[in-house]
């Protein structure tokens, strides 16, 4: 018997099809800065722009999407999965006030089925569109064996740029100043195995199951695209008459453990519940699986996709630039000295860190 690659169930003429579909969408996701053609072993990008700043910091960020891959997946729908791979590397890189550059992605599958692995670059590329940045490089491994056929996983990785006079964080935190949230488009990327096990294995429910309280079905619900704030981010930090301290990404760990994490140990942040009404997503999966709202708050974003943390005499514009730019945010709380002892909800994600506490009931 003669084995091959493609008897071991590698398909290569197959991830060359693949390659082909998505060109085009990977050239819509471009930058003046991108060097050559998309396929090389390398991306390549021209940095000589940095030379006009005073000290410049290259920021770098990784990520996946967790288990929402399983509803792209149960409901064979692959085009806004790249969306939230985009949203979880570049809204980490803005926090610090970097620029995304490019991105490069990592696709592994069982089996590559070219339509659909274009279907999730286009996805990647139209993500990269929304934040600025270029698609400039990435790999597709074909894992028989290891991975059903129609499973497959993703990661990225992004670069970002920042001078050093323009670095966000903790060191520019005063007690004083007020926390603004801008609001999610739902679960985002976080969360999905308390969501799939409530919705799945506690409730019984089906992703095509019409929902009431979300306008659509289950499945449409749990595959809503991760929203991307990376440009409303950076239009906040270059407004001149806004001045601006950090910005909290709230992913995994919720909202107190991040925000806690992006202020100096010194200081704490009051956050009231009752500045905002969770959308009924998150209210649905604590009342299905009987879960208590400290287990919410620490697993899911409440409703909160990302946080700034502005002088008070800068909230008004701040407010006023995220609403021209169809952002809905608001104010949520407040940061202040921390008394000895206090520990707020939850450590600081990443260890150091200040605290953060919720207070308060939601709004219904």
């Amino acid at each position: 018997m003669t084995s091959s690659y493609a008897a071991a169930g590698v398909d290569v003429e197959a991830g060359e099809r693949a390659v082909a579909l998505m060109k085009a969408s990977i050239k819509a996701a471009g930058r003046p800065e991108v060097v050559g053609d998309f396929g090389g072993f390398a991306g390549l990008f021209d940095i000589s722009a940095v030379k006009n700043y005073a000290k410049p910091l290259l920021a770098t960020s990784t990520d996946g999407v967790g288990t929402k891959v399983a509803i792209a997946q149960a409901m064979d729908i692959h085009h806004t999965i790249g969306l939230d791979l985009v949203a979880m590397v570049v809204d980490d890189l803005v926090v610090c006030g970097a620029e995304p550059l490019f991105m490069t992605d990592y696709i592994a599958t069982g089996k590559v089925v070219p339509e659909r692995i274009a279907a999730i670059v286009s996805g990647i590329a139209a993500g990269c569109e929304k934040a600025g940045c270029a698609l400039i490089g990435g790999e597709t491994a074909e894992h028989p064996g290891l991975l059903e056929p129609d499973e497959y996983d993703l990661a990225g990785a992004g670069t970002g740029v920042v001078d050093a006079d323009q670095l966000l964080g903790l060191d520019r935190v005063r007690a004083g100043d007020v926390v603004i949230s801008m609001a999610s488009s739902g679960l985002h990327s976080n969360g999905y195995s308390l969501a799939r096990h409530v919705f799945f294995t506690v409730a019984g429910w089906k992703l095509d199951r019409e929902v009431p309280e979300f306008g659509r079905t289950l499945g449409a619900e749990l595959l809503e695209p991760t929203a991307i704030y990376a440009l409303d981010c950076l239009a906040l930090a270059r407004d001149a008459s806004i001045e601006l301290r950090a910005f909290t990404h709230i992913t995994g760990g919720g909202i107190a453990a991040n925000v806690a994490r992006v202020l100096p140990t010194h200081l704490h942040a009051d956050l009231r519940r009752g500045t905002w009404t969770p959308p009924a997503v998150f209210t649905t999966i604590g009342d299905l699986g009987n879960v208590d709202r400290v287990e919410l708050e620490k697993t899911l974003n409440m409703g909160i996709g990302m946080m700034a943390i502005a002088a008070p005499d800068s909230v008004d514009s701040a407010l006023s630039l995220l609403a021209q730019r169809g952002i809905s945010a608001w104010v949520t709380g407040e940061i202040r000295d921390r008394q000895d002892g206090e520990l707020g909800d939850a450590p600081a994600k990443g260890g150091g860190g200040g605290s953060a506490q919720l207070q308060g009931d939601y709004t219904n």
